[in-house]
């Protein structure tokens, strides 16, 4: 009897070597990506990652319509239509664009970029740069619009059809790649914002040019 006792834990060996084989898979189903062996988890991280990285890129589109809607609705308030309507009509299409501002500005969408501290620097030398350019706007438009032409070919994967800026290149090529995009974008709406500026200047100046010819030829039509 007892070298049965005795023999016991030997027997029994076997079948605790299967239990503690089934406590390694069930321990290996819990701490999952941890475990690279199961396969079937480290998956189910590969898909988690791309769903994170469709995540930003639907939440990047969402600032970018935002950006596009306050563009759209700034363009409306100051465009040349708005002096040729009624009064009446201009101060109902004001308080729409404002509404519609307003309901804009509501949204909040922030997608923050990883940097390191090299990518880090170079975005802020980027901003520095365009921020001193349009700075000059006031004083010198055309020079302006002409730096800012250069800075954007730097930007483009097109062939430039002007000046490309190679030390703002240089300076961009630095940056992480979703601030190289927003720093595209921010000269194209600049660009955008000029050649608007530029066409209201126009009209208006064409406007005044016709209207002292009208009062030229009314006061001669009185002298004759």
């Amino acid at each position: 009897m007892g070298m049965l006792q005795s023999l016991s834990p030997l027997v029994d060996f076997p079948l605790r070597r299967r239990e503690n084989a089934c406590d390694l898979r069930t321990c290996e189903r819990i701490i999952g990506g941890h475990v690279l062996v199961n396969r079937p988890e480290r998956l189910g991280t590969e898909k988690n990652e791309r769903r994170v990285e469709a995540l930003r890129e639907a939440a990047t589109a969402v600032e970018q319509e935002k950006e596009i809607l306050l563009e759209m609705i700034h363009s409306i308030q100051n465009s040349q239509d708005m002096r040729q309507i009624s009064d009446g009509e201009r101060e109902e299409l004001n308080l729409t664009a404002n509404r519609l501002m307003g309901r804009t500005l509501t949204v909040e969408v922030s997608v923050e970029t990883i940097r390191n501290p090299q990518q880090q620097e170079s975005l802020k030398h980027a901003t520095r740069i365009i921020d001193e350019v349009v700075s000059k706007f006031l004083d010198d438009l055309g020079n302006a619009k002409s730096h800012l032409m250069s800075l954007y070919s730097a930007c483009s994967s097109e062939v430039p059809s002007g000046p490309v800026d190679q030390k703002f290149q240089s300076i961009v090529i630095g940056c992480a790649l979703e601030d190289q995009k927003k720093i595209k974008r921010r000269l194209e709406t600049l660009l955008r914002n000029i050649e608007n500026s530029d066409k209201a200047i126009k009209l208006l100046e064409h406007s005044k040019g016709a209207g002292s010819k009208t009062l030229q030829q009314n006061a001669e039509g009185k002298f004759n």
